[in-house]
């Protein structure tokens, strides 16, 4: 019995440690990734570098970015997906508060855009 409880002991002291260092989430990066326009009837959530987010390009406040992906939920029979782009250096909560939003707002499916390496332009590196 006290073997068990020792082993348990060094679990613990070992995994203690990664689990108060934090948790970082990155979207990953492709290298062979072709541009694609953004079309007429996708519904588009952004978050910029300062957390403000923008519902198909135009920006606005955290309240009137969720009462609009509803509104555009509401009127949608099919496909309901949200493609979500947010800025690389932001903390994760902000990212997962606009998942969340999403969610509430009735999007079934989250759609990552990710940009090429090199940045937004799409350089190589």
């Amino acid at each position: 019995m006290i073997d068990i409880m020792l082993v348990l002991l060094i679990i613990f002291m070992i995994v203690t440690p990664v689990i108060s260092a934090g948790f970082t989430a990155t979207m990953p990066s492709g290298s062979n990734v072709t541009s694609q326009a953004e079309e007429d009837d996708e519904i588009t959530l952004g978050i910029d570098n300062q957390g403000a987010f923008f519902v198909n390009g135009t920006s606005r406040s955290t309240a009137d970015a969720e009462a609009e992906l509803r509104s555009l939920y509401a009127n949608r029979e099919t496909d309901k997906l949200l493609y979500f782009k947010a800025d690389a250096g932001l903390p994760y909560e902000v990212v997962q508060q606009g998942i969340e939003m999403g969610r509430r707002a009735g999007a079934r499916v989250l759609v990552a855009i990710i940009d090429r390496r090199g940045g937004l332009a799409g350089e190589e590196e």
